[in-house]
């Protein structure tokens, strides 16, 4: 049974995409099967494994609605076990017309149950924001990962996120677990990053993973090419701290599900 992961905080520019990216990138290529959702409608995820935003017919959007199975929206990527449900500002209008209906929370859950079964892990880039989408997001999911970046207001909008998580599990999701806070754009030359990095490990103690994203070019530039910094580059060390994490995910997933 795939294990759903939302990747999720409504601050933008924390390393989201990228880490949704990257992540399943490098968990796929343990050859782990893997699928990655686009749930943002500026389709960034889509983007970085190299479905541009013309060349995308069928998307997130049309399962959302009912005019499409999930499963005929699932895209091949450059890495042989990732898959793709690709997103564009179509997604826009699920927000949208999906406002009236009964139990509109819980659309994605729903339209999941179908393919968890075939895959070990589904990843879920949501939105930068707290609306229906990321709602869906967090309702369909098992857990939810937190990028945090290590800058001076990282913690502010981390207590609304964390309300939102809260209110999802009281109301929606009673199984929603928190997979952990990921450290990004980590600068080793920068004391401030350091006491960042201090002080959300003594405040969230033991939900912090051991592994910290640093800032890198390569996976800066990686989404350009439309690539995973895998792919790009894979001995950089962006590449190598998202092969980290994998590792560290996996491995937990282990301890925690038998």
């Amino acid at each position: 049974m795939g294990r759903v992961i939302s990747i999720a905080n409504q601050k933008g520019g924390v390393g989201k995409t990228t880490t949704a990216v990257n992540l399943a990138a490098s968990i796929a290529m343990s050859q782990v099967k893997t699928l990655l959702i686009d749930a943002d409608p500026q389709g960034n995820s889509s983007s970085g494994v190299g479905y541009t935003k013309e060349a995308i017919q069928e998307n997130l959007y049309h399962a959302m609605i009912g005019e499409a199975n999930i499963k005929q929206v699932i895209k091949d990527t450059e890495i042989p076990h990732l898959k793709i449900v690709t997103a564009n500002t179509d997604l826009i209008g699920a927000e949208i017309e999906l406002i009236n209906e009964i139990a509109r929370e819980k659309k994605l859950k729903g339209i999941l149950q179908d393919v968890i079964p075939d895959y070990e892990f589904i990843f879920i880039d949501c939105p930068p924001s707290l609306g229906l989408l990321t709602v869906n997001s967090l309702t369909a999911a098992h857990s939810v990962l937190i990028p945090l970046q290590c800058e001076y207001y990282a913690m502010e909008g981390l207590t609304q996120l964390l309300k939102t998580i809260r209110l999802v599990k009281e109301n929606l999701n009673p199984d929603l677990q928190i997979e952990g806070i990921l450290l990004t754009m980590y600068d080793l030359r920068n004391n401030l990053s350091q006491q960042v990095a201090d002080e959300i490990r003594s405040h969230f103690k033991g939900r912090v993973f051991s592994t910290i994203i640093p800032r890198n070019v390569k996976l800066s530039e990686a989404p350009s090419f439309g690539k995973p910094c895998i792919l790009y580059d894979a001995e950089s060390r962006g590449a190598q701290s998202y092969l980290e994490l994998a590792n560290e995910i996996l491995t937990n997933g282990k301890k925690h599900h038998g």
